[in-house]
C-alpha cells in the first residue's frame, strides 16, 4: 500500500514539476508574448505616469528578455568581430545593448495603439527561426515586422528584426562596416560610447 502511495506522489510532483522545467514556448509564443508584454505594460496608467527615464528602464529590461544582444552583436559586425579582443567584444555587446534600447524604447513611447496582427512561424534550420507579425495602421496598411530568433540556451531570443524588407542587422552592418573600413575597433567602440552617453 506504502509503495503505491509513494507512486503517486512521485508521479504527482513529476506532473507538478513538467510544466515549469520541460516546457519551452516557441518562437511565436516568445515573441507574441514578450510584444503583448510591452503593450500591457505601455497601456498600463501607472507606467504612464512615469518619468521618461524611468520609463526607458522599464522597456529596455523588458526588451533585455527577449533579445540576445550577444547573437545580435556577433552577426551585425560579421567577419569584423574576431578582430576584436575579448574585452572589446565584451563593451561592444554592452554599448550596442544601450544604443539599441534607447532606440526601440523611444519608438515603443511614440506607439500609438495600432493593432499588431501575428502570422506563422517558419523554421529556417536548426535552432534558428522567423516569426512574422505586421503592424496595421489606423488607415488598415499593414507594415510586416519580421522576427528572426535562434535557440541557444534553450529559450528561443531575437537576433534580428526584419521592418518592411529592411534588416536590423544589415542596416547597423553597413554603419559600422564604413567605420571599421577606415578606422580601428577601439575608435568605433569611441563613438558608440559618445552616442551613449558613457
Amino acid at each position: 500500500m506504502n509503495r503505491h502511495i509513494t507512486g503517486l506522489i512521485l508521479i504527482l510532483a513529476i506532473l507538478i514539476v513538467l510544466p515549469l522545467q520541460g516546457y519551452a514556448a516557441t518562437p511565436k509564443e516568445t515573441v507574441e508574448g514578450g510584444v503583448n508584454k510591452l503593450l500591457k505594460t505601455l497601456g498600463d496608467p501607472s507606467f504612464k505616469a512615469q518619468p521618461k527615464e524611468q520609463k526607458i528602464t522599464t522597456l529596455s529590461t523588458e526588451i533585455e528578455n527577449v533579445f540576445d544582444f550577444k547573437e545580435l552583436s556577433r552577426r551585425t559586425l560579421g567577419r569584423e568581430w574576431k578582430k576584436m579582443s575579448a574585452e572589446q567584444q565584451q563593451e561592444f555587446v554592452q554599448l550596442f545593448r544601450q544604443l539599441l534600447q534607447g532606440v526601440y524604447a523611444d519608438r515603443l513611447l511614440a506607439y500609438s495603439d495600432q493593432k499588431i496582427i501575428f502570422d506563422k512561424e517558419t523554421m529556417l534550420k536548426k535552432g534558428r527561426a522567423e516569426v512574422q507579425s505586421y503592424l496595421q495602421t489606423s488607415d488598415g496598411k499593414k507594415i510586416p515586422l519580421f522576427y528572426r530568433l535562434t535557440n541557444k540556451s534553450g529559450s528561443w531570443k531575437v537576433y534580428d528584426v526584419i521592418i518592411e524588407g529592411v534588416s536590423m542587422v544589415k542596416n547597423y552592418r553597413t554603419q559600422f562596416k564604413d567605420i571599421l573600413a577606415k578606422d580601428s575597433p577601439e575608435k568605433l567602440l569611441e563613438i558608440l560610447r559618445e552616442k551613449v552617453g558613457n
